[in-house]
């Protein structure tokens, strides 16, 4: 027992030492001073914090919720971990350059959107409920929708970009639909309190939260209506608050299934 409690003692001291290395490194990586009033810098700056911050905050967390949360607690994490990590070379680029960072953007969110919508396969697979099929439709879809953004943004085939932009709310449209009224809805009804609300609350932020980008689209496609400036400012707001958002919500499901596992055990 005690060489158990000396083992987890130490693997909490390397955790931490590994995550203060961390932030150092993202706050020396910066290239040059922020401009306070430049306040598409100022978004980058406080969407590379606060992913940071939540990387920490899960990472930590995670030994402290049941086995079968553990493997979406490390999702939550890679997902705000990643998106630290591009983000700090995106603020680097958007100061250094003033240009839009679309490739490191994309590049970011090819990565960890599919990883946020794997999430809701990974739930409802921790208590058995999940099937392969379901986890390759959201991904196919989420692929799908990410790889129209960036043609449409980026321009690099041509065409019409609003083509493009149907194509990638066709896919979002489906993932909506998928897990408001599709398999995924009919079986999250057989799951714990913990996960009914994990997945209703992600299924919000999915909804709600990711419309915020087909605004942003609209916006980097018309100058008058907030150009290069204001497109940077809404993804990187929609992404501090929707990524963090989304991994708070898989780790307050878990602490209500643990709490509720720990009660049911002492009661037997």
């Amino acid at each position: 027992m005690n060489m158990m409690k000396n083992g987890n003692i130490r693997m909490k001291i390397l955790t931490i030492t590994s995550l203060l290395y961390l932030v150092t490194l993202s706050v020396v990586s910066a290239e040059g001073t922020i401009d306070p009033t430049d306040n598409v810098a100022m978004t980058f700056w406080i969407a590379t914090a606060l992913m940071l911050a939540s990387t920490v905050f899960f990472i930590l967390e995670r030994q402290n919720v049941s086995d079968k949360w553990k493997t979406s607690m490390t999702v939550a994490a890679l997902v705000t971990g990643v998106a630290w990590y591009h983000y700090t070379y995106m603020r680097d680029h958007w100061v250094g350059t003033g240009d839009s960072p679309l490739v490191l953007r994309y590049v970011d969110w090819l990565i960890t959107v599919p990883l946020q919508v794997s999430e809701f396969y990974l739930i409802l697979a921790a208590v058995g409920v999940a099937s392969a099929a379901l986890f390759f439709r959201l991904f196919g879809a989420s692929i799908i929708m990410l790889v129209s953004g960036f043609i449409g943004e980026s321009g690099i085939i041509g065409g019409n970009a609003w083509m493009w932009f149907v194509i990638g709310m066709v896919a979002w449209i489906y993932i909506i639909y998928e897990i408001w009224a599709g398999d995924a809805k009919n079986k999250v009804s057989e799951t714990s309190e913990g996960t009914q609300f994990a997945f209703k609350a992600m299924a919000f932020i999915l909804t709600v939260g990711w419309a915020i980008y087909p605004i942003g689209y609209v916006m980097g496609q018309n100058a008058d209506f907030g150009g290069a400036d204001g497109l940077n400012i809404l993804y990187n707001l929609a992404d501090a608050v929707n990524k963090t958002a989304f991994g708070l919500m898989v780790w307050y499901a878990a602490t209500m299934d643990t709490k509720a596992e720990k009660a049911a055990a002492a009661e037997n």
